[in-house]
């Protein structure tokens, strides 16, 4: 599954497209103070992602076992240190409401979900990230 997001930011313009297999959606996020950069952070888009990880997952197996889900709430939280530090102690806790099973089966259910979460494992195996291309234009001379 090819997955991929793009953002394009300048004074007071904040465009953000997210894309699965070429179904391409806008996020509305307004620009930061100022007008550069985004008014949410990275740290918590990379939470945001844990946390909307784990409530999709849950639906998703949920279904295959026959468990309807009613309501679900995922909190997700950690630390970030000095710039360029990794985020430390990142955690998570969740609620959440079924019908037709029992407190075992949900917390069977919770369990795999949480060992199939594609977005907790990709961050658990510490994967490699690179900088594949840059492009520059500079504007204007001193």
């Amino acid at each position: 599954m090819q997955i991929s997001a793009k953002i394009r930011n300048d004074n007071n313009s904040n465009d953000i497209t997210v894309s699965t297999e070429g179904n391409v959606q806008q996020i509305h996020i307004p620009s930061g103070a100022g007008g550069k950069g985004s008014a949410v952070n990275g740290g918590e888009l990379l939470f945001l992602s844990l946390a909307t990880c784990f409530c999709n997952d849950i639906y998703r197996e949920a279904a295959k076992r026959n468990i309807q889900v009613d309501a679900l709430e995922v909190n997700v939280s950690g630390e970030f240190g000095a710039a360029g530090e990794p985020a430390t102690y990142i955690h998570y806790d969740t609620t959440i409401r079924a019908q037709h099973c029992s407190e075992k089966d949900l917390q069977e259910l919770i369990a795999y979900t949480d060992s199939v979460a594609e977005i907790h494992n990709t961050l658990r195996k510490g994967i490699n990230i690179q900088l594949t291309s840059v492009t520059t234009k500079v504007t204007g001379h001193k």
